[in-house]
């Protein structure tokens, strides 16, 4: 095996869907551990996640804050899988106790996980949305740091 492949730090977060997700926000794509949300939360895809960046392993947030770092978010609902590439920065705090947040601008703070993505909740299929929407769904959502 390649020396490239053996550097993949691999995580996997269960989440849940919610009424309200509208998922039509074109610069950010968010998940919480909060278990309800409103309709300006309109980046949010899943709630009742298990993880917010302040939980995340120490070594993945090592590499999350190298501006080398690439990073692959996959979404697994029902069906459907949809990817995300971002990157990371060493400005990411990491910190947030509630909140995961893919953006594609490379504005930071404490609830971003990786900037410049490459795509935004907006972005995702409406069938996908169809799914995130009903509360019994249940989504992951996995993130490779290379």
């Amino acid at each position: 095996m390649s020396q490239k492949f053996q550097n993949i730090m691999k995580l996997t977060i269960q989440f849940t869907g919610h009424e309200q997700v509208l998922s039509l926000h074109e610069k950010t794509l968010e998940i919480t551990k909060d278990d309800s949300l409103t309709p300006q939360g309109d980046c949010i895809v899943g709630v009742n996640s298990g993880i917010s960046c302040i939980d995340l392993p120490e070594k993945m947030k090592e590499k999350i804050q190298n501006p080398k770092s690439k990073i692959t978010f996959t979404l697994k609902v029902g069906k459907f899988t949809f990817k995300i590439q971002g990157q990371g920065s060493k400005k990411l705090t990491l910190k947030h106790v509630s909140d995961i947040v893919l953006r594609k601008s490379a504005f930071t703070c404490s609830r971003t996980i990786a900037i410049n993505c490459d795509k935004a909740s907006s972005d995702i299929p409406r069938d996908l949305v169809s799914l995130l929407q009903n509360p019994q769904t249940k989504g992951k959502m996995i993130i490779e740091v290379l």
